[in-house]
Formats: structure tokens, sequence, C-alpha cells
């Protein structure tokens, strides 16, 4: 997990439209970037929290897995804490972290 992730709101919070389309001019295509950039943000922390769960499945039952159940209910809690894949990307955005490429004007050499 980026810690500049973590620095993200995790409560909901009124944007200046005027500062989010500041590097684009056009709200629909900043918006449609950020989203885009909390998609891929998602499937990062979906793969991370899957992974890490991998280590929780066991084919038997044992005395240790009320022990493991703590650790994972520590480990839910941890992953409920942080701040939304869109709140995040938001940040990104906001901090000229993210840039957008034009594929089409990139390719004037042809």
């Amino acid at each position: 997990m980026n810690k500049d992730h973590l620095q993200a709101s995790k409560n909901t919070r009124t944007l200046d439209f005027n500062e989010i389309d500041r590097e684009t001019n056009n709200i629909y295509e900043a918006i449609s970037i950020v989203s885009r950039r909390a998609e891929q943000i998602n499937e990062g922390i979906r793969a991370e929290i899957n992974e890490k769960l991998e280590d929780f499945r066991s084919s038997s039952d044992s005395l240790e897995e009320v022990f493991e159940n703590r650790e994972q209910i520590e480990f839910s809690k941890q992953y409920e804490a942080i701040p939304k894949p869109h709140s995040m990307a938001v940040h990104e955005w906001l901090d000229g972290k993210i840039y957008n490429r034009y594929p089409e004007e990139e390719d004037t050499s042809a």
C-alpha cells in the first residue's frame, strides 16, 4: 500500500469543480481519468487482499483456527480503515500525480 494513499480523505468532502478540471478544462474528462485510476488502485488492493487471505486458508480444523480467525479479523479491520480507492485517486489527481496520455496526438510522426 502506497503511503500517499493513506493520506487521502476517509470522509466525504465537497470539491471545487474548477480544482478538479484545472488540468483538462473538461470536468467529464477529469472524472473519467480519476475513475480509471480508482479502478487501478482497487485492482491492486484486491490483489493484495487476496494474496494475504491465502495465508488464512487451511484445509484442516484445529485449535489454531481461533487464533487465525483473530488475525483475519485484525487484517479485515486494517483494510476497512484505509481510504476508498476513489478518494485515493482524487487525492493523486489533485496532487498532480496522475497524467493522461493521448496516443492519437503522440502518433503524429506517421
